[in-house]
């Protein structure tokens, strides 16, 4: 008897060792992140993100793979989510990616991703319209912005006491300080694109928000000639530069008194010393041009449900303040009233003195759709360039 209770006890501990492994392996997961963008995106979830994320989901490993900058990084995810749609995959091999802005309307349009915003804490925390629509896609509910870029005018105290505040009064200011403002046309850098663009929304006579929104209409591009004519002649009294660093480097020497900047780059080199710490930012009406990186969950990610918390941690003011404004100086993913308690007084001052939230929220717009963006591409080139 004494035998059989024996052996009985030892299956029953047998059986609850092997119940348990199993049940450990089942709790562990490895969490696969692919993003687009530099090697800093990378460093980002590898070195903080990723961590934080295991620290608070234990048997959980993040693994992050960088595809590489600019378009062709997001290309990339888009082409490996068709493959696998193709190949017919029951689980594709990513649970969440990070990609530009112009990609999310094809993988919509595709079936590649799942709508999450909804199911997720942080989703009602998104207030701008880039969420919702992404150059023309309706794109609500399948993205989480991980960040916004913007870019805005940078200027010299000193020599510009009373910045001009719109494109109309930039053009009178520039008519009384000739050479003083500087771009990069449209070569070298986006800062100078997003300029050309936001004089289009200016000046262009047509609707502004349908050159952002859609459908494309080729009359709408019969519209702008004047448009161009009045750009040809302010470039011919501007100075033009070598690109994004280039108009910075130019404002540090005192070459040019303002001009059109990325925000994140102009406080980076404030920070790094590349820049005098009196130089300012004024973001002008009727706007310019921006844009996010988004979050997105494939459609069949092995892991769904982690990759939702995933997002969502991702997209918490506390890690927004965190991650997003102290280390990048981007502007936040979601609305910057719910990141403000997270940030000191010095840090929000740095990033929200000079553009305001609501300033941000009124005259921080999307790049035109597709079409578009290449029509005034190659009207500038046609008529405006130097």
């Amino acid at each position: 008897m004494k035998t059989l209770i024996a052996n009985l006890t030892t299956g029953l501990l047998c059986s609850a060792l092997v119940l348990g492994v199993a049940a450990s392996d089942a709790d562990a997961a490895e969490l696969t992140v692919i993003t687009a963008g530099d090697q800093n995106m990378v460093d980002y979830v590898n070195d903080y993100l990723g961590p934080l994320f295991e620290q608070q989901n234990p048997g959980t490993t993040v693994r992050v793979v960088g595809t590489g900058p600019g378009d062709a990084g997001s290309q990339k995810i888009l082409e490996r989510f068709e493959a696998q749609s193709k190949a017919g995959s029951e689980t594709w091999d990513t649970d969440v990616a990070v990609v530009h802005e112009k990609f999310v309307g094809p993988m919509v349009k595709e079936g590649y991703l799942a709508k999450y915003r909804d199911d997720i804490s942080t989703g009602k925390l998104v207030t701008r319209s880039n969420a919702d629509m992404a150059l023309g896609t309706n794109v609500h509910g399948y993205v989480m912005p991980m960040f916004n870029s913007q870019t805005a005018f940078a200027y010299n105290p000193a020599l510009v006491p009373n910045p001009p505040k719109s494109y109309a009064e930039l053009v009178e200011w520039a008519k009384a300080h000739p050479k003083q403002f500087g771009y990069n046309g449209i070569k070298g850098g986006a800062s100078g694109v997003s300029f050309v663009m936001g004089w289009v929304y200016a000046f262009g006579g047509g609707d502004a928000e349908k050159l952002m929104n859609g459908p494309f209409d080729e009359a709408e591009t019969k519209t702008w000639d004047k448009a161009f004519e009045s750009l040809r002649a302010f470039t011919e009294n501007a100075t033009l530069t070598p690109g994004n660093a280039g108009t910075l480097d130019m404002l540090s020497r005192g070459e040019i008194a303002i001009g059109p900047v990325w925000v994140d780059m102009f406080y980076s080199w404030k920070a790094d010393g590349r820049l005098p710490p009196e130089l300012k930012l004024v973001l002008p009406a009727p706007g310019m041009p921006g844009q996010p990186m988004h979050y997105v969950i494939p459609a069949k990610a092995p892991n769904g449900e982690l990759a939702r918390k995933f997002v969502e941690l991702a997209t918490s003011p506390k890690v927004q303040a965190e991650g997003i404004v102290k280390r990048f100086n981007w502007y936040p993913g979601i609305d910057a009233k719910y990141v403000k308690p997270e940030l000191d007084e010095a840090t929000w001052n740095k990033l929200f003195t000079d553009i305001s939230p609501e300033d941000l929220a009124k005259y921080g717009k999307p790049f035109p759709i597709a079409p578009y963006n290449n029509a005034i591409l190659e009207a500038y080139e046609r008529q405006a360039a130097q």
